[in-house]
Formats: structure tokens, sequence, C-alpha cells
């Protein structure tokens, strides 16, 4: 069974609709993209995913490591083994970067039935995450987001995404706002996270600069709520080349 599995979920957002009928799994170890045009609903189904309380999912199912999370709170999500970095991460003032992320290690370990992780193990752990992810060290003592540009931002998810080596990432437009060089520095942090790891990864985007950087093994294509259409890695250049409108005619055509 994939590690994510997703079937037939409808969601609304007040009285609108947004997924109808989407069917969807992530696999362990495999990266899963997920690409289509503005308002197809790819953030919608982030969130549901991650179980956002401004969302209804109204039928369907998720199933998360073969347990039924359709109702789950967000945090119980987490601690089992979800992760999802956001388009647009929001900033703490007050709370360190280093408070933070050992707040987040402690709460996955509390998790597993393990001790709070000691001071000197934390330290050289974040240390070698940092190093690994390209984040500076001098980041620790900042406020979580706070005065960070968009580039930091993102680069200080893919450094919780190496410290919390979760089951299944979420990417929700981890590439949105970047220059070239952020991007590379994201990109490269995720692959390196990735490689060699049992960790499935969905990585949602409707560029496909990132993709040709993070290569998935696994292509869907989401349209007015739905998958349009699922292939491998040929589908990112057919857009490259055509765009969405030959997606459109498709979905047209079989309505």
């Amino acid at each position: 069974m994939p590690e994510l599995l997703i079937e037939n979920l409808h969601v609304s957002a007040g009285d609108k609709q947004i997924l109808k009928g989407l069917d969807l799994a992530v696999r362990s170890g495999e990266v899963h993209a997920l690409m289509g045009p503005n308002g197809s609903g790819k953030s919608t189904l982030a969130n549901a995913i991650m179980g956002h309380p401004n969302l209804e999912v109204t039928q369907g199912r998720i199933v998360f490591d073969g347990e039924d999370i359709t109702e789950a709170d967000p945090d119980e999500r987490a601690r089992a083994g979800l992760f999802m970095a956001f388009q647009y991460p929001v900033s703490i003032p007050g709370v360190t970067v280093t408070k933070y992320l050992r707040m987040v290690m402690n709460a996955h370990r509390n998790q597993r039935g393990e001790e709070d992780i000691s001071l000197k193990d934390f330290r050289r752990t974040v240390e070698e995450a940092m190093e690994l992810t390209s984040v500076p060290r001098e980041f620790s003592s900042r406020y979580l987001n706070e005065g960070f540009s968009g580039g930091e931002k993102k680069r200080m998810e893919i450094l919780q995404l190496a410290l919390q080596k979760p089951s299944v990432a979420v990417l929700d437009e981890t590439d949105s706002g970047l220059d070239i060089d952020a991007l590379n520095v994201v990109a490269n942090g995720v692959n390196t996270v990735a490689k060699g790891s049992d960790m499935g990864v969905l990585i949602i985007t409707h560029y496909q600069r990132i993709l040709h950087m993070v290569q998935p093994s696994r292509v869907s294509i989401m349209f007015e709520g739905r998958i349009a259409k699922e292939g491998g890695p040929e589908l990112v250049t057919q857009l490259e080349a055509e765009g969405y409108g030959r997606i459109r005619e498709e979905v047209a055509a079989s309505a």
C-alpha cells in the first residue's frame, strides 16, 4: 500500500467546492510531482492532507501508513510522520530558530516514546543539518522567519525537513518566488535529504524549472479539482512544449 493514499476526495472551503473526487498516491522513496495551473486546487489539497481547520472533507478519505487520518488533528498528522513545507512560511516573533527546532524534535521523540534530546546532541544534529542544507549557523539565534527573505524562509523549511525526516513530505510550491540561486539551494537540499531514504515526496508546483533539479519518478496533472492526467517525467517535457492547453482540451473532450 502507498505511504499516502487519497481516495475520491471532495473538499470544500465555505460554500465553494474545490476538490471534486481526487485520487492520488505517494509511495515510499519516490518523488511525485503534482502540477496544474493556478486555481486548480493544488494548495487546497496540500492543506487538506495536513488537516487545515478551514477546509471540510465532504467525501472520500486520506490514508497515511495504513491508517485513516481523514478526521485527525493537524498535530496528530505531523507527529505520525507527515510534513508540509508552506508556500508562504509565517514569521514567529519572539521564538528563536533554536528554540523552535528543539521543540519540534522533542515532540517527535516523545511520540516515539523517547526522552528529550540532550543539548549537546541537539547542537550537533542541528549543525550537521545546517551544513547539509546550506543554512548559516548564525540563523540559530534569529527569530523564526522574522526578517528573512523568501529564499531564507524556504531554506528554513528544508532544514526542518532534514531534522524531522518524515515518512512523507508535502512541498507546496517551495519554488515560488525564488531566484535561481535560492532555487538551487532549496533543490539541492531536497535532493540531499531524500537521497537514500524511504521518504516519499509530493512536490507541488506549476513551474517546470524545479523538476529539472528535483527529478520526479511520477507526475500528476491537476485540473479543476481532479487529477486529469498521470504519467512519468515525460509529462514535464510535454507541458513545457504545450502548456496546459492540451490538458484543457482532453478534459473537455472527456466531459
